[in-house]
């Protein structure tokens, strides 16, 4: 990436509240990952001492300072996980691909990564690939969730994945926890925001189990329309720097408790979603 390139994303973002964090989302999206270089060129243009820029880097586990591979299989290491064997579904990953954990293949295929929680901790242990769920996934399972990312996912089915996961998100801006459990949607604690339609100013709670789209708002947004999403503790304006590809609606992101960003379309009816996992746990 030039100077220039970093420059022209920089000025696209300046005066935005969590500017540093969409700024970081560009330039992986035109690199893969964060080349040392290229942050160097975002700490000049930005003014920031090139330590904050490495430590936003560094603590969002969605970045990557090291190029991934085509295919990224992730397993879950947390407590729950790890007591039902997830450490034993990482080695069987390890022997499977031939690499170590936050390695990538020599042919650059696959990247092997784990993350410390991915918020549905009853279901584990939890490998997620290629945006993928599995849960309850045991070692004899990993030779066929590596065929199944090889062979190419059917975008009408989940090719032996699991439909949906109970999530844990926070605002991307002040990292405020945004789970309301009061209120529960399908049986989980809701995803509370505050929206906006036009002129109306309401509360949205979204179920956190990814995929669904069932909610429970007081504004009335017709179908087809783009809502604006709020932070519900420090009032910022959840805006991704992605479109979604089936309405180019805006993403709206939300940080995965353990590592990660949930982004969800803002267009009333589309079911577009993105879930990008990433990091190494320590």
């Amino acid at each position: 990436m030039e100077v220039e390139d970093v420059r022209s994303i920089v000025e696209k973002h300046s005066g935005q509240r969590g500017a540093m964090i969409s700024i970081l989302e560009d330039v992986q999206d035109e690199c893969g990952y964060l080349p040392a270089d290229v942050l160097e060129a975002v700490a000049t243009a930005t003014g920031r001492p090139l330590v904050d820029v490495y430590g936003i880097a560094t603590f969002y586990r969605a970045f990557s300072l090291k190029p991934r591979g085509k295919h990224v299989c992730t397993v879950c290491l947390g407590t729950a996980c790890h007591v039902r064997g997830a450490p034993a579904v990482a080695d069987a990953f390890e022997k499977r691909l031939d690499i170590e954990r936050g390695g990538t293949t020599a042919d650059g295929a696959f990247t092997l990564e784990t993350v410390n929680c991915l918020g549905a901790c009853a279901l584990g242990p939890i490998v997620v690939a290629d945006g993928h769920y599995f849960s309850n996934v045991s070692t004899d399972r990993v030779g066929d969730i590596v065929a199944q990312v090889q062979a190419g996912f059917d975008t009408g089915s989940a090719g032996g994945a699991d439909a949906s996961f109970s999530l844990h998100v926070r605002c991307p801006l002040c990292n405020s926890d945004l789970m309301d459990a009061a209120h529960p949607l399908e049986g989980h604690p809701s995803i509370s925001l505050m929206a906006s339609t036009g002129q109306a100013l309401g509360r949205v709670r979204l179920s956190a189990l990814y995929g669904s789209r069932m909610n429970d708002s007081t504004l009335d947004a017709a179908v087809g329309s783009v809502t604006r999403f709020f932070c519900p503790h420090c009032s910022g304006e959840l805006r991704g720097v992605g479109i979604c590809p089936d309405c180019d609606a805006p993403f709206v992101p939300l940080l995965v408790a353990g590592g990660g960003i949930l982004q969800i379309c803002s267009r009333a009816g589309c079911k577009g979603h993105l879930l990008d996992l990433g990091g190494v746990a320590g």
